[in-house]
């Protein structure tokens, strides 16, 4: 079926199937497909040059599609990922985004456990033990307990 549809287009196949997937890209959420289609416009630009030659049968078109496809999927993936910067780098992090904040102890630390309410959410806590109503200061964060020390 692959080898009628490549016959009957001829080096626009792939043409067509790149632009069919980056088409693709507009509608299906995620930054994926515009790698593989930009591998099929690769493979159609090679089928404008080489279409008429007698090595460039179908199956040589369909490997070197899926080792671009690969190759750029993990050169778009390295590109993206260098050049991602963020105007909230804690944001999924609240743990991380607590330190350095100064809270009141809701409950005492007793025995290095106690918790302290920042904003509406209840905190565990570790640190020295100290009365309730004292101020502390969140020093670190590990998951979903901080570290706090006296202010």
């Amino acid at each position: 079926m692959l080898a009628k549809i490549v016959a009957e287009l001829g080096p626009w196949s792939w043409w067509v199937a790149g632009l069919v997937l980056l088409a693709a890209e507009m509608i299906v959420p995620g930054f994926f497909l515009v790698w593989i289609g930009l591998a099929a416009l690769i493979v159609g630009a090679l089928s404008l040059l080489f279409w008429d030659s007698a090595f460039w049968v179908w199956e040589l078109q369909a490997i070197l599609f899926a080792l671009l496809a690969v190759a750029t999927t993990f050169a778009g993936r390295r590109l993206t990922l260098r050049n991602a910067t963020t105007d909230e780098p804690f944001l999924n992090q609240r743990g991380a985004s607590l330190v350095g904040r100064t809270a009141t102890l809701h409950e005492p630390i007793r025995e290095g456990r106690g918790r302290i309410r920042l904003d509406d959410t209840l905190w565990q806590v570790m640190g020295p033990d100290l009365p309730a109503g004292t101020q502390v200061k969140v020093v670190s964060s590990n998951g979903r307990d901080l570290t706090v020390e006296p202010v």
